[in-house]
């Protein structure tokens, strides 16, 4: 009996799984003041297009338009074993946000320099597709350069103290 449930066990460690898409460059170009978990409206096919690995959110963004929250540019390639009804890969995606959520969205969107960021696109332990949105402000040249710079001193302390120990 104990078998089953070893078995069970490793099953739902293997649906959780690194993120399918990831969006590197949102953490350079901005910073990231909240993070929201959101469900995704998609074909089969992108379904399992997205299950392949085959999908690009660089460019992409999240907008309200009329109490809808829908996610633009988002590239999802077409699955290649699809049969004739075949996806558009760069089509609006609506995502999936209880009311109470869009309002407190909406609301941060209308300060100014705020912007609604996805940063990735995963499958969660139920196998459903989520993305999760970032509420981010846009960094200046300066404070990306002056990031850089401390990343660089901290690698250099490090090798230089792995050098000693």
């Amino acid at each position: 009996m104990w078998y089953y449930a070893a078995m069970a066990k490793e099953a739902s460690e293997k649906k959780q799984q690194a993120p399918k898409m990831a969006n590197k460059k949102a953490f350079h170009d901005y910073e990231i003041t909240e993070k929201v978990e959101a469900g995704l409206v998609l074909l089969g096919s992108e379904v399992k297009s997205l299950r392949g690995g085959g999908g690009d959110l660089n460019g992409s963004f999240a907008r309200i338009i009329d109490k809808e929250c829908w996610l633009v540019g988002c590239n999802i390639a077409p699955y290649a074993q699809a049969t004739t009804v075949k996806h558009e890969p760069l089509r609006k995606r609506k995502l999936l946000l209880h009311k109470l959520q869009l309002r407190k969205i909406e609301i941060k969107l209308q300060q100014r320099g705020f912007t609604l960021v996805p940063l990735r696109i995963f499958f969660n332990d139920r196998g459903l597709a989520k993305i999760e949105l970032g509420i981010a402000k846009g960094k200046r040249k300066y404070d990306k350069r002056d990031k850089l710079e401390k990343q660089q001193q901290r690698v250099d302390i490090s090798r230089s103290l792995k050098k000693y120990s």
